[in-house]
């Protein structure tokens, strides 16, 4: 991995069909937390969802990705102002690891580790089928991580659309084909 203090760390390939991230964010722990599990903050950065935090919970995220930033930017032709998704809860560690279902591919863990007074943050993300999703998913966590370092920072982040879209060439030259 690269320099984990800086935002821009780009995700790398841990197996073939598997990609981690990593963000260095302020802590302490409980406030990192918070922004994975609870529905407001966690639309600040991802998408809203209420959780029961229990193994096997049934939950729904809803993406709004044009509210992340303002201005949101240009959103790329295919993509709709709103997306959902249905997932459970597969792994659950408070405040240490949240895991969970994610559509077709086989899951996204968050595991926090206190590093003095900040928390790293590795998002692994399993099984995807292809590299065009790899693509995708690649920009869109590096994206979705930049805007939680800046919120959890009190920053602003760049606008979403433009990150990603800028974001998906890199790592369209950085994956392996």
């Amino acid at each position: 991995m690269t320099d984990l203090a800086t935002p821009d760390t780009y995700g790398v390939l841990a197996e073939p069909a598997t990609l981690t991230l990593q963000r260095l964010l302020p802590g302490p722990i409980e406030r990192v937390w918070a922004y994975l599990t609870e529905s407001d903050l966690r639309r600040q950065w991802l998408a809203s969802g209420e959780m029961d935090m229990k193994v096997g919970a049934p939950f729904e995220l809803v993406w709004r990705n044009d509210e992340l930033s303002n201005p949101p930017g240009q959103r790329p032709a295919g993509f709709s102002e709103e997306h959902r998704m249905e997932s459970l809860i597969t792994e659950l560690d408070p405040p240490r690891k949240l895991a969970f279902t994610w559509g077709s591919t086989g899951g996204v863990s968050f595991e926090l580790k206190p590093q003095g007074r900040d928390v790293l943050l590795t998002v692994t993300h399993r099984r995807l089928p292809d590299r065009s999703t790899m693509l995708n998913v690649g920009a869109g966590w590096h994206m979705h991580l930049d805007i939680l370092v800046a919120r959890a920072s009190g920053r602003e982040p760049e606008p979403f659309w433009e990150g990603w879209s800028r974001l998906k060439k890199e790592y369209d030259q950085r994956l392996p084909a």
